[in-house]
């Protein structure tokens, strides 16, 4: 009789282990599942947070060009074992002149639309995934649904390297200022048939192999992005059409025609607005007004009436809601430092170090003079120069870095 009455508990038992068995190997799946969605919201996180960094110069639309491009590069990713788009709005990106609030927290950071300063040096995104459905470890009584959540904060800090123009800054004394000031108009002429005249000189990165199509290419694109303190850069020559073209481009103006710059292919900044001694009779600091006034209005090109250049008719100027639409930060660029008269006795001089240069006016032809602004050091804090390149240096410009 007590073996009858023993009879199916083995099953009891064996149905219990399977519950229980279940419930564990759904566990493992489910936060598995959330291990990989938290790992892919964290990586959107980060392009959301790098993008948006990499947009604050100071210039008084900064936080509008981060916000967007936050977004923008942040929803470039997927979630869900890449089969979800990122959601990410507005809110979710915010801004704070410190890395925290002193107490380890992040209360310091606002959104654009709840007044983040203009001056802000760090972007954070927060991004979550509520909802995530479990599936097998409900049978443990696990809650039906889950949510994940990831945040980043990114800065610009200096860099081991930089995408920089192939245009060499002549230094006028040694380190730290190499004899410059911030305002300083630095000019110089391009002989058509090679060799310069001035404070500065096409400079080839890639010696002896360098030539026209090399500039214009790199006007036209981000610039060099291999090189660091130290690399040898040697004298390519005059500048050709081609670069002046390329070299035009930044400034909304494009010719028609086969193999030339176009807006779509070489993005202008967001003004074409142009400095010269005739439209700007101060010759300095030209910067503010550039950022504060010029920018925000997208203003073209105004005409070679007022600039009293020689700007070819073959020319069309962007409109600004071209420049609107299709700009980027693309007049404040990074030019390296060199020794100019190394050039006499060496093919190569070594990088010094590099400079944040506002590029004041388009080219008529290879042979015209040509001025830019020195607004400063490509790695002193606030500058509003950013550009590509390896973090973690100390001489070189700007480049978001992740710093939490």
């Amino acid at each position: 009789m007590r073996l009858g009455r023993q009879r199916g508990a083995a099953a009891v038992l064996v149905a219990l282990s399977l519950i229980a068995l279940v419930g564990m190997v759904g566990i493992v799946v489910d936060l598995g599942r959330l291990f990989v969605m938290r790992s892919e919201l964290q990586n959107a996180a980060d392009a959301c947070a790098l993008a948006a960094a990499r947009e604050l110069d100071g210039d008084p639309t900064a936080l509008t060009r981060a916000e967007n491009a936050g977004i923008r590069v942040g929803t470039d990713n997927a979630v869900n074992f890449q089969s979800t788009p990122v959601a990410i709005v507005p809110a979710d990106v915010r801004f704070s002149t410190a890395l925290s609030d002193g107490a380890g927290g992040n209360t310091n950071y606002l959104s654009q639309a709840d007044g983040a300063p203009i001056n802000s040096r760090y972007a954070m995104c927060t991004l979550s995934r509520p909802g995530v459905p479990m599936t097998l470890s409900m049978v443990l009584g696990v809650g039906a649904l889950q949510s994940v959540s990831s945040l980043a904060v990114a800065t610009l800090a200096p860099a081991q390297s930089s995408c920089a123009i192939p245009m060499g800054i002549c230094t006028r004394g040694p380190a730290p200022t190499y004899g410059l000031n911030p305002g300083d108009w630095l000019t110089g002429r391009f002989d058509a048939g090679g060799g310069m005249t001035g404070s500065f000189n096409w400079i080839d990165f890639s010696p002896p192999s360098g030539g026209q199509s090399e500039l214009a290419a790199l006007l036209t694109g981000s610039g060099a992005c291999a090189t660091g303190s130290g690399t040898p850069v040697g004298q390519p020559g005059g500048m050709g059409n081609a670069a002046a073209r390329a070299w035009n481009s930044r400034f909304g103006l494009y010719q028609n025609g086969a193999g030339n710059p176009q807006l779509e292919t070489a993005p202008p900044d967001f003004t074409g607005h142009t400095y010269t001694a005739l439209s700007w009779p101060a010759q300095a600091n030209a910067l503010p007004d550039f950022l504060n006034t010029e920018r925000p209005a997208n203003a073209p090109y105004q005409g070679n009436a007022e600039t009293g250049l020689s700007i070819s008719n073959a020319y069309r100027s962007a409109t600004p809601a071209e420049l609107a639409a299709g700009g980027a930060s693309r007049r404040l660029v990074v030019a390296p430092l060199v020794d100019c008269s190394g050039w006499a006795s060496s093919q190569t001089v070594p990088i010094a170090e590099y400079a944040c240069m506002l590029m004041l006016h388009p080219i008529g032809s290879p042979g015209d003079e040509v001025s830019l602004e020195f607004v400063g050091l490509g790695n002193a804090p606030g500058s509003p120069c950013a550009t590509s390149g390896l973090a973690g240096g100390t001489f070189g410009p700007l480049v978001p870095v992740l710093v939490q």
